[in-house]
């Protein structure tokens, strides 16, 4: 592998990795910032909690239903081009989210720009950790995908609280103004750190557009049905019909891209069996992730008692201590090996899940904050070797497409969790209720400890999860494709565009 040739190369690199991380930031700021200003923008428009719930609704359905996508696109015109054309259509829809609603008066301007800011942000989503694979050298992959965890931790953790400060002492608006200086600063940077690349040679096959509209179809039907199930019920028509739409499209996806010659998803990959066991591993800690921070808040305050500011402040220790671990995967990569990092995180997040088990009206803010924390840092220790462990296992031509499928296994399963250990917490509860005769009494008179036996079923639940990860872990093993063993350097990818 050819070295960095001087200050200049290495000064590359680095701004390479600020225009990551500045998009893993992005991506993962809007993800929080938005929710803690919807009861505001409900009462600015006069609008029911349900008709506002759209505002992060529509962003969910078309940034999952649209990464796979884009992904496949970058493999054929190239990385950068997508990767800057994503920053741009995300700050533009940033800035129209702010900017038109209040102009105009209108709640649908502001669900249109969100569907635009969507674009973008999966276009950006599909193809960071595929600028890490192509254009950085072994030796700085680990740490790179280190500071990519980290910065993505930081905007989660970020989000709640600089949402908050926006929305009191300024207004809504700015937690979507908010995105521009990054976006600018991003697209700046990655105009001049982002080799063109190497697109794909000879006459590319068609596109596939039948697949794209299946993909986006079944994920956007099944991202609809887990998100709204709880609000309408999953009895309700609508759900019952998304579900089906969803099984059909998927269904039909798996047997249509297995014959087309150019898929947008080569499920073929997944006929090696670490590359499934690694994407089971992260797309479950996922999973585990946003039921859990879904759930807590409602333990936080229910059980414990605690006020909403002070349930924010617990919660952060879990991302926190993503950041802090994230930043040391990074440095351990090259020493310790992905599996090993994996496997040693995977061991701690189910540690922090058992304590999770002991939760109680009289644990103390401690111990929760120190569960927390426990899978906070073991998260951190597992994604960033458990991406680089899927990213060396695709092949070149393959490397957008893989990016973007990890994408879609954070951003779904969040999704799906946040609606599975909801579905899971209601019917015990409920279960529990029955059987000790206060299904009569109104929500505010159930007793805690018909709550807390609740909670403590949910938690049985997300540990047994946990050792499926763990599981996994040990399956995993490291391997590197053949196209990624002679690896291109920066100089090379950049003299060959």
């Amino acid at each position: 592998m050819h070295q960095p040739a001087g200050n200049a190369s290495r000064q590359q690199y680095t701004l390479l990795m600020v225009s990551i991380a500045l998009a893993m930031f992005m991506t993962s700021l809007d993800g929080t910032i938005v929710n803690i200003a919807l009861p505001t923008i409900s009462t600015i428009f006069d609008l029911p909690s349900t008709t506002v719930s759209w505002v992060a609704t529509a962003y969910l359905l078309v940034l999952t239903g649209s990464i796979l996508v884009f992904g496949k696109v970058a493999d054929r015109i190239g990385f950068k081009t997508v990767f800057l054309a994503g920053f741009a259509v995300f700050t533009a829809g940033s800035f129209f989210c702010g900017f038109f609603p209040e102009v105009f008066d209108s709640f649908g301007m502001l669900i249109a720009s969100r569907v635009l800011q969507a674009i973008g942000g999966a276009m950006i989503a599909a193809i960071a950790p595929a600028l890490v694979a192509a254009f950085l050298p072994m030796k700085m992959k680990g740490k790179a995908m280190g500071v990519v965890t980290t910065f993505a931790a930081f905007g989660t953790a970020a989000g709640p609280i600089l949402g908050g400060i926006l929305t009191q002492y300024l207004s809504w608006n700015w937690i979507f103004y908010i995105n521009v200086p990054v976006g600018a600063a991003a697209i700046l940077l990655g105009s001049y750190a982002i080799p063109a690349g190497v697109t794909a040679s000879g006459t590319p096959s068609p596109f596939d557009r039948l697949g794209a509209v299946l993909i986006f179809a079944g994920l956007g039907s099944l991202i609809y049905a887990v998100s709204q199930g709880s609000a309408l019920g999953w009895t309700d028509p609508t759900i019952l019909a998304a579900l089906a739409a969803a099984v059909i499209a998927l269904g039909y996806l798996v047997l249509h891209e297995r014959r087309t010659a150019d898929p947008l998803l080569d499920f073929r990959l997944f006929s090696n069996r670490n590359f499934l066991y690694v994407n089971l591993m992260l797309a479950l800690a996922y999973f585990l992730m946003g039921g859990v921070n879904y759930l807590l808040p409602f333990f936080l305050e229910l059980v414990k008692g605690f006020d909403p500011s002070t349930s924010g402040l617990v919660l952060t220790a879990l991302s926190f201590a993503m950041m802090a671990s994230g930043f040391l995967s990074g440095m351990l990569i090259n020493r310790v090996g992905n599996r090993r990092l994996c496997i040693a995180g995977a061991l701690v997040i189910s540690a922090g899940y058992l304590m999770f088990r002991f939760f109680s009206a009289e644990s103390t803010i401690y111990y929760i904050s120190g569960a927390l924390a426990a899978v906070g840092f073991g998260l951190g220790l597992m994604l960033s070797p458990g991406t680089n462990m899927v990213m060396n296992m695709a092949p070149r031509d393959r490397q957008g497409m893989v990016s973007s499928l990890i994408s879609v296994e954070r951003t779904g399963p969040i999704t799906l969790g946040i609606s599975f250990i909801s579905m899971i917490f209601v019917q015990a509860m409920l279960t529990v209720a029955s059987h000790r005769h206060v299904t009569t009494s109104s929500p505010a008179e159930i007793r805690i400890d018909v709550l807390a036996t609740g909670f403590d079923l949910v938690f049985v639940a997300v540990f047994a999860v946990s050792l499926a990860v763990v599981a996994l872990a040990f399956l995993s093993r490291d391997e590197v494709h053949a196209d990624n063993r002679e690896e291109e350097t920066f100089e090379a990818a950049a003299a060959g565009a």
